[in-house]
């Protein structure tokens, strides 16, 4: 039992001192994704209207 709690306070310790940066990029670049996907929902909304009528008004204009 001595041996399991001294290997499990090892483990902890180790994992909670030695920290690295890696979860910080992940955090970037789930931060850059939400900000781009905000940006696309922006500019579907602000143009999609627009772009809906030219794409009704060039299907309609179309031969066949």
């Amino acid at each position: 039992m001595t041996y399991s709690c001294i290997t499990f306070a090892r483990a902890w310790l180790i994992t909670h001192i030695t920290r690295s940066d890696r979860g910080a990029s992940l955090v970037e670049y789930v931060l850059l994704l939400t900000g781009i996907a905000i940006l696309v929902i922006a500019a579907v909304t602000f143009f999609g209207g627009r772009v809906n009528d030219k794409w009704s008004e060039t299907g309609s204009s179309l031969p066949f």
